[in-house]
């Protein structure tokens, strides 16, 4: 569908605001696509709300991971491990989220949204090992995490970096740097799979889609700019956008019990 005037400019904010936050605080920033693609946006489908939100998330993981391979922080063997059995949970993940209630799919995201919010408020500093490599220890704990974490992304068709980072951590002890920048190559398996498996059902709108990705390249620049910035205030940045996950949250499950009492 041709979005109306309005909606491209909201479209165009909306991609900005997650860029903005992706690059100022980084994993978690993804979350806010579908509740802004619903609310903010006007999609009366949760379902191609979060279809589209996946192509988006995918571009923009794919991008940094650019960056990130650029540096030497990419885990490729790893990576792709888990990445690729995360392939067969998200296909599973999202087949099963296209099944569920769309009010009910977002009330649970709500939910999920909540637990982000708290894991933001964590700190992740740790050394790892930084001669990391595939091995036969490592190998089931990737597959199995690899699994768990493609089919929460695919079910709510988020990124799922807040996920994947600490997986890929607890499986083979790498520093966080190269466990975030591994993270992007399974975010961009996990977002591709689940929007193709969206797209296939005709529940995605591709151009708000490239609306969205288009202002999230101006806001992520913008936002990685600010981080640098405002470095020595990270933790304070966390707690505040951490509360801002959380009060979506809370308006998202008013929302979605409020049209479920009603229905």
């Amino acid at each position: 569908m041709i979005p109306t005037l309005a909606a491209t400019l909201l479209a165009l904010a909306s991609g900005s605001t997650v860029g903005f936050t992706l690059g100022l605080v980084g994993g978690g920033g993804s979350i806010l696509a579908v509740p802004l693609l619903v609310y903010v946006v006007g999609v009366d489908n949760p379902h191609v709300a979060i279809g589209t939100s996946a192509v988006a998330v995918a571009t923009n993981a794919a991008m940094n991971l650019v960056s990130h391979s650029r540096l030497g922080n990419v885990k490729w063997r790893c990576g792709a491990v888990f990445a690729l059995s995360g392939v067969i949970g998200a296909f599973a993940g999202s087949s099963l989220g296209k099944l569920v209630d769309g009010q009910r799919l977002l009330a649970l995201f709500a939910v999920l949204m909540i637990v982000v919010g708290a894991l933001m408020l964590k700190h992740r500093d740790t050394e790892g090992r930084l001669d990391v490599k595939l091995s036969r220890e490592n190998l089931p704990k990737l597959v199995g995490l690899g699994l768990a974490s493609g089919a929460l992304s695919g079910f709510f068709g988020i990124g799922g970096g807040f996920l994947v980072v600490p997986a890929l951590i607890l499986a083979t002890s790498m520093p966080i740097k190269y466990a975030v920048a591994s993270s992007l190559l399974a975010v961009t398996a996990f977002g591709l799979t689940t929007s193709a498996n969206y797209a296939v059902s005709g529940l995605v709108d591709w151009a708000l889609a490239g609306l969205f990705i288009a202002g999230g390249l101006v806001g992520g620049l913008i936002g990685a700019r600010s981080a640098s910035a405002l470095a020595s205030r990270k933790g304070l940045l966390n707690m505040v956008f951490a509360g801002m996950i959380m009060m979506v949250a809370a308006y998202m499950l008013w929302r979605s019990l409020g049209a479920a009492m009603a229905g």
